[in-house]
């Protein structure tokens, strides 16, 4: 059976790399040898697993059959061993987050960073992107949005929560002025955000005779929330931002707040993952982290 493993992951290593030369490679091991350990498993399972010469390796029906499978069975394999290794609060393995640009850029990276240094035999990669990640068909293991997934076959947990925060810099503000209620954003330029074919044109703002609904306009919109702050920082418009973004810009001065007196609606996000039985430590624990990261 350990030779049987073996076989698995030197196959699934070949197949991933590209190659033998380069299965080799990540093997540590020469390229006859891997090549002659190809073989021998071909010869014990019957088949061809890949046609392969100096230029070109391409696996035939039954190597993409054998592959699948091998790769599923080396996952389920990593989360047992994770599982059991890590009864005691220890995170191992591959952990593949994903995150929007900017709050992955600002906030995520450096408390994964974190949560890989407090757990040494993890391996932690983050992967950044507004066009909502998904978990599974994205490759990701958590995926962090600030929006509720409709998908009921994921889990999902609420991690944090921050006010919107309209702003601008003081360039754009001396130059436009300073708007005074909701209905003045008609007359500015307003940086809106595009997602899934969908412009963010609608801002809500709560008053004491209810909820205000402004569509905007402007020259500007991003599918990015990172160039939508540094086109606010260049003075390119007004911007409607989470608190996390900008804290630091608006105690700065590099950013105002505009429409201090009239509340928004929360930006809440959210943690969403696989289920399983047992969810594998290293999803558990890293969303536990992050519930408990003072993110707000």
């Amino acid at each position: 059976m350990a030779d049987s493993i073996g076989d698995i992951e030197l196959f699934c290593a070949i197949v991933e790399a590209g190659g033998i030369s380069a299965g080799a490679t990540a093997l540590r091991s020469s390229p006859p040898a891997v090549s002659r350990r190809l073989s021998a498993l071909e010869d014990r399972l019957g088949v061809r697993l890949a046609e392969r010469n100096a230029r070109r390796f391409r696996l035939t029906e039954e190597g993409a059959l054998f592959y699948e499978h091998c790769r599923r069975l080396l996952a389920t394999m990593h989360d047992v061993e994770a599982e059991v290794s890590a009864r005691g609060a220890t995170a191992r393995g591959l952990l593949k987050v994903g995150a929007p640009m900017e709050l992955g850029r600002r906030r995520i990276a450096p408390l994964l960073a974190e949560f890989a240094a407090r757990h040494p035999g993890l391996e932690a990669h983050l992967v950044l992107s507004d066009a909502g990640l998904e978990v599974g068909q994205d490759g990701i293991d958590v995926a962090l949005r600030v929006d509720r997934p409709d998908n009921p076959a994921v889990m999902t947990r609420k991690i944090a929560a921050t006010p919107r925060v309209l702003c601008a810099a003081p360039s754009y503000l001396a130059d436009r002025g300073m708007p005074e209620r909701p209905a003045d954003l008609a007359r500015h330029e307003c940086l809106r955000l595009a997602r899934r074919h969908y412009l963010h044109d609608r801002w809500r703002f709560r008053t004491d005779s209810g909820a205000e609904e402004i569509v905007v306009g402007g020259h500007l919109s991003s599918s990015s929330g990172d160039v939508l702050h540094g086109w606010a920082l260049d003075g390119r418009g007004l911007s409607f931002e989470a608190l996390w973004d900008v804290a630091e810009d608006l105690e700065a001065g590099r950013l105002v707040a505009c429409l201090a007196d009239y509340a928004s609606d929360e930006i809440e996000l959210f943690a969403t993952f696989q289920p399983g039985h047992p969810v594998p430590p290293r999803v558990r624990l890293f969303v536990d982290f992050m519930a408990a990261s003072r993110l707000s």
